[in-house]
């Protein structure tokens, strides 16, 4: 069980970029440019409360915010740093009453990190928790939709703080129209979404995945000479191969990055060959033609000697890698879940097995 935390410093920032890069499954965007944001205003205003929803009271309006769209636009067309108090300002002329805090919409790369600035500028906690306990590449793809919370109204804001609120008839169209709207905006925008109170978030909720991601990075900062075996007894690591890139295949096209990587076995693995399938993030492992692991299991490519998750968009040719695979959260291995985020509802005629079922754990 992992220690909840009651404030961020820069350490724990530190920490959390890390811990948000294993944990994202290869997507949420490169954590630099947050990370950067977030020290900025950590510096100006002091460490930034994190609280739990219990902390909160009940009717206390919540607002889950992050980035959208392709993670290889994010690296170049970086946010302004104020589209926080955008979404705050356009979610209480919206609906009338303020907001009291924030929350990460997904634990993973950039989405992790950002939401510490937003808080911090704004001078409003951030919840420790998020709608994911990962990185999912669409918006329908968070908790609340398995309980049928509405994703509206859902406001998408550009780096010229132009904003666009949408009340859709459900998530699935709340997602392909403000695909479509971030398409426009250049291929990646923010985004506040699923706004609730804290009773409400209560229920699809997944809480303490900010402190469990700083004690990710921790541990692996603090592991020595075997930063694998100590992410394992953190989270549980199941590894698949451990390799060298021998081809990547990326394109940005419709909101998303898309593409493939092979890995080439080295040391026990040599001979192998293990082919990674992405949307933003990692969707399946595939190795000649059968699946080692899929969604919603964390597929995560891992540094060989760091242990720090590679995201989809810096992955290079040569590089010396683990792909590693973590439990996805038991919300997503329900039946609604599987139907959400399982390998079917990214096309592919696969059964979900849990990874738990198939492979061993580093120790």
């Amino acid at each position: 069980m992992t220690s909840a935390l009651d404030r961020l410093d820069e350490q724990d920032l530190l920490d959390l970029s890390v811990g948000c890069t294993v944990l994202a499954g290869g997507g949420g965007g490169d954590p630099r440019i947050g990370v950067l944001m977030a020290l900025g205003a950590i510096r100006r205003t002091g460490p930034v409360p994190l609280v739990a929803l219990d902390d909160l009271d009940p009717d206390d309006l919540v607002i889950p915010a992050g980035m959208i769209g392709a993670p290889t636009v994010m690296v170049e067309k970086i946010p302004h740093g104020r589209e926080g108090d955008v979404i705050r300002a356009a979610y209480e002329a919206r609906l009338g009453r303020p907001v009291a805090a924030l929350m990460p919409m997904e634990m993973g790369g950039i989405n992790g990190v950002l939401p510490v600035a937003w808080a911090a500028i704004a001078g409003l906690p951030l919840v420790d928790g998020d709608l994911m306990g990962r990185a999912f590449p669409e918006l329908q793809m968070c908790t609340p939709h398995l309980y049928d919370i509405p994703v509206s109204p859902l406001v998408v804001v550009d780096e010229r703080s132009q904003v666009m609120t949408f009340e859709t008839m459900d998530n699935i169209w709340g997602e392909r129209l403000a695909r479509n709207a971030v398409s426009r905006l250049g291929g990646c925008a923010c985004a506040g979404l699923y706004p609730m109170d804290a009773r409400t978030a209560a229920t699809p909720m997944l809480a303490g995945t900010v402190s469990r991601a700083v004690h990710i990075g921790r541990t692996i900062r603090q592991a020595g000479d075997d930063p694998f075996r100590a992410l394992d007894d953190t989270v549980g690591l199941y590894p698949l191969l451990t390799g060298k890139v021998l081809d990547v295949d990326r394109r940005t096209a419709g909101g998303f990055v898309r593409g493939s990587a092979v890995i080439e076995g080295t040391e026990k693995d040599a001979g192998r060959l293990v082919r990674l399938e992405f949307q933003n993030e990692n969707l399946v492992a595939m190795e000649d033609g059968e699946a080692l692991a899929t969604v919603p299991d964390i597929i995560t490519l891992l540094d060989r000697h760091t242990a720090h998750g590679i995201v989809t968009e810096h992955i290079r040719y040569g590089q010396r890698v683990v792909i590693g695979v973590f439990r996805a959260p038991d919300q997503w291995r329900s039946e609604r879940g599987l139907a959400t985020v399982g390998p079917r509802a990214f096309g592919y005629d696969i059964d979900y097995v849990p990874v738990e079922d198939r492979h061993a754990r580093v120790g």
